[in-house]
């Protein structure tokens, strides 16, 4: 009797000859794809490591949160995003966008994580009902996928939420303190017409809580393709907006071309008014703003700014108002070809991509996956280390339309 009772005692645990706090810690402590590869072993391993169980398990337990890459090749109705974890270069594939009749070719939209959703926030897009036809139009809409779905296909669905009251795409975003949205600038600009489209300077703040969008003081001028980030200032939480462009002029006459800002402005959040910061750098330094990618601290807020300029990578020095140079590309990429940049966990990430687009049609499958080159920089050994990758797709990526978003879950 006395052996069958710890025989069944036994079978009952996570992990067979261990307690259950320290199986609870193994297991959660696995990449997340390999744990929702896992819930099928057996009913309890299935109930922790559910996403709704599982995330805030994890929490609790003071776990090291999991940094994964959300990256959109395209629009996201046709080509589905996915979340890659570049640490066991494990990929995830995430649901379509809802599609619809009128609308198409979405891009310059923004994707924010705000635990437990991965928002999308505007963008620019043709619409068939508009005229002229084939001119592009600014996206008020924005979707929320409830990433604590994950392990369950079936309830993992874009849910459409109240619109902004401006649409835009191209604007810079950021997650405040207070766990709200805040968009500025933008406009119509669309991948198809890189030297068109409207500019705006309208900024909302979207409060999770209530799902309302309310209007905030507007931008001092018109700017769009900027990038924005929050950081913690002496007195409050400050949005910061950088670079983008506002006016623009003709080159002879005919060519229209953008009139890049070289300065930023910050908008106290208590406050609600904005200040302008000179000009980052000199006369002839550099044309405009390279891709930016913000190192978060451990509060979520801007630790350290980095800006990747064809082959170099800046820091942003906020008390000298300047960017000074971090280092170099370990492996050089030519000056047609586009790439990624992104922050996680004090790692900045450089991604290109290996097979290239041949201009055919997108719909039609490549006989083999594309290869990713991930470039590596650690900004505390000041390393570099280089892998390659395989996403679950037979398209190339284009990094000029390719959109990236980082998740700590």
């Amino acid at each position: 009797m006395a052996s069958s009772s710890t025989t069944s005692a036994s079978s009952e645990t996570l992990i067979p000859g261990l307690s259950d706090d320290i199986s609870t810690q193994i297991l959660l402590s696995l990449p997340l794809p390999h744990q929702l590869r896992l819930r099928p072993t057996c009913r309890r391993w299935s109930r922790l490591l559910s996403p709704p169980t599982s995330f805030p398990l994890r929490r609790a337990l003071r776990l090291p949160s999991i940094p994964l890459l959300c990256i959109f090749p395209s629009d996201p109705s046709i080509i589905p995003p996915f979340l890659f974890d570049p640490f066991s270069l494990c990929w995830r594939t995430l649901p379509h966008l809802p599609c619809s009749p009128f609308f198409y070719n979405l891009t310059h939209f923004n994707p924010v994580y705000l635990s437990p959703f991965l928002y999308l926030i505007g963008g620019s897009l043709f619409d068939t009902r508009s005229y002229p036809l084939g001119q592009p139009s600014p996206s008020g809409a924005v979707y929320r996928l409830d990433l604590s779905t994950l392990g369950n296909p079936h309830s993992l669905n874009w849910e459409r939420i109240e619109d902004m009251n401006s649409p835009r795409g191209s604007f810079a975003c950021a997650i405040t303190g207070n766990d709200e949205i805040v968009v500025a600038g933008g406009g119509s600009r669309h991948s198809v017409f890189p030297s068109h489209g409207s500019r705006i300077s309208s900024v909302e703040r979207y409060d999770v809580t209530s799902g309302k969008w309310t209007n905030l003081e507007r931008l001092p001028s018109y700017r769009a393709g900027c990038a924005g980030f929050i950081r913690i200032g002496a007195q409050e939480d400050e949005f910061w907006v950088m670079g983008g462009y506002g006016d623009y002029t003709t080159l002879s006459g005919v060519v229209p071309a953008d009139v890049y800002y070289k300065d930023a402005v910050v908008l106290g959040l208590k406050s609600g008014m904005w200040k302008e910061v000179g000009d980052m750098w000199l006369e002839g330094e550099r044309v405009r703003m390279g891709p930016l990618a913000v190192a978060e601290g451990s509060d979520g807020k801007a630790d350290a700014v980095f800006m990747l300029d064809n082959n170099e990578v800046f820091r942003y020095d906020f008390a000298c108002n300047t960017w000074l140079k971090e280092t170099s590309l370990k492996k050089k990429i030519a000056d047609n070809e586009s790439c990624g940049f992104a922050a996680m966990n004090g790692d900045l990430f450089v991604l290109t991509s290996v097979l290239k687009s041949d201009g055919s049609d997108f719909r039609r499958p490549y006989k083999r996956r594309p290869t990713l080159e991930v470039q590596v920089y650690s900004t505390y050994k000041k390393k570099w280390k280089l892998f390659i990758a395989h996403p679950p797709m037979y398209q190339p990526i284009d990094f000029k339309s390719t959109i990236l978003c980082t998740i700590q879950i």
